[in-house]
C-alpha cells in the first residue's frame, strides 16, 4: 500500500499471547496480523500445545505467520530480546505505568521502531486477561475506549485493533484507501436544466402540479432537491432513463406489453369511448340482433 513501510518479517511489533486457550483464536490473531503487515507471533505456554491445525485453518491462509510462530515456556523468555512492550488490559491496574489509547500507542510503537528498537504487544488469556505481575513486565499499558459495562474484547479483536493502529501510524496519509470510487465528470448546467424541463413535462402530463397556483413553488422545491446532490453526467443519464420509463409506461401497460401509445389511458375521453365501442362491435357475434328479446322471455316459443 502506498505510504507504508511495513514488510513481511520481524519489521513491526511482536504479538505475544500468554497461555492462549483455543487454536481458533490463535489462528484469528494470525489472520488479523497478516491483514496489517505484522508477522511475528509468540505464544507463551499455549494450553493445547503447538502446532495446531485448528489455528492454521482459522488463519485463513496467513500461513507465513503460523509457520513462523515461536513458543516459550514463560513470559520472561518471550520478552527477553524486546526493548519496549505494551500490555493490553481492559481494567485499571495498580502501579505507576503510563496508560495510552490505541491511536497513541500505535504512534509510540512506530517511533520506537524507527529508532531501531524491538517492540511487542502483550495480550492475556481469553477468560481473564493478564495477571498483575505479567502487566508489571511491560513498559506501558494500552487500553481501548470501550463501553465500561461491556469492556471485554475477544483476543483476536484486540489484536486486530492494535495491528490496525500500527499500520495506520506508518501511512503518509491516514485517510488514504486502497481503492477509490470512479472519477466522473460533473454534469453541466445545461444537462441539469434539461433534466428539470423533462421531469416537469412528465409531471405536468400526469397532473402532479395540483392545485395549479402552487406549481411555481412545487417546481422550486423539485429543483432544490435535484441541485443539492451535485450530479455527475452518468448519474443524470440514469435519472433521465428512469423518468423516461415512468413517463412512457404504466402499471396497466408495462414494458413488454406493446407500444405505450396503445395504453387507453393516454387517449382523450372521447377517443377512449370510441375505441371501446369499436372493440365491442369487432367482437360482436355474427347475426346478433340487439332488438331480439332474450331467450326464455315472454312472447317466445319457450313460454
Amino acid at each position: 500500500m502506498t505510504g507504508t513501510d511495513f514488510q513481511r518479517g520481524p519489521g513491526g511489533p511482536a504479538i505475544i499471547l500468554v497461555e492462549p486457550q483455543l487454536g481458533e483464536n490463535i489462528g484469528m490473531v494470525a489472520r488479523a496480523m497478516a491483514n496489517f503487515g505484522l508477522s511475528e507471533l509468540r505464544l507463551v505456554n499455549p494450553r493445547d500445545g503447538w502446532p495446531s491445525e485448528k489455528a492454521r485453518a482459522a488463519a485463513s491462509r496467513a500461513d507465513h505467520v503460523i509457520d513462523a510462530v515461536k513458543v516459550f515456556d514463560d513470559l520472561g523468555s518471550a520478552l527477553a530480546d524486546l526493548n519496549f512492550v505494551f500490555a493490553t488490559t481492559a481494567r485499571q491496574r495498580d502501579g505507576f505505568k503510563a496508560v495510552r489509547g490505541p491511536v497513541e500507542a500505535g504512534r509510540v510503537l512506530r517511533t520506537r521502531h524507527t529508532m531501531g528498537q524491538r517492540t511487542g504487544i502483550l495480550f492475556g488469556r481469553e477468560r481473564f486477561g493478564l495477571y498483575n505481575d505479567e502487566v508489571g513486565l511491560a513498559d506501558e499499558i494500552v487500553t481501548f475506549p470501550v463501553d465500561p459495562d461491556f469492556s471485554s474484547l475477544n483476543i483476536a479483536q484486540a489484536a486486530l485493533l492494535m495491528s490496525y493502529e500500527w499500520m495506520k501510524s506508518g501511512l503518509e496519509d491516514e485517510t488514504k484507501t486502497n481503492f477509490t470510487g470512479p472519477e466522473m465528470k460533473p454534469a453541466s448546467k445545461e444537462e441539469l436544466h434539461g433534466l428539470f424541463a423533462y421531469l416537469e413535462g412528465a409531471l405536468e402530463a400526469r397532473g402532479y402540479f395540483r392545485p395549479a397556483p402552487k406549481k411555481p413553488k412545487m417546481v422550486d422545491n423539485l429543483r432544490a432537491v435535484l441541485t443539492r446532490a451535485g450530479f455527475a453526467e452518468p448519474e443524470l443519464k440514469v435519472l433521465r432513463g428512469i423518468i423516461s420509463s415512468l413517463d412512457r409506461f404504466s402499471p396497466a401497460m408495462p414494458r413488454g406489453d406493446g407500444s405505450p401509445g396503445d395504453d387507453p389511458r393516454r387517449l382523450p375521453a372521447a377517443a377512449r369511448a370510441g375505441k371501446a365501442e369499436a372493440e365491442r362491435q369487432a367482437h360482436k357475434p355474427v347475426g346478433d340482433d340487439e332488438d331480439a328479446p332474450p331467450l326464455g322471455g315472454k312472447g317466445t316459443d319457450n313460454d
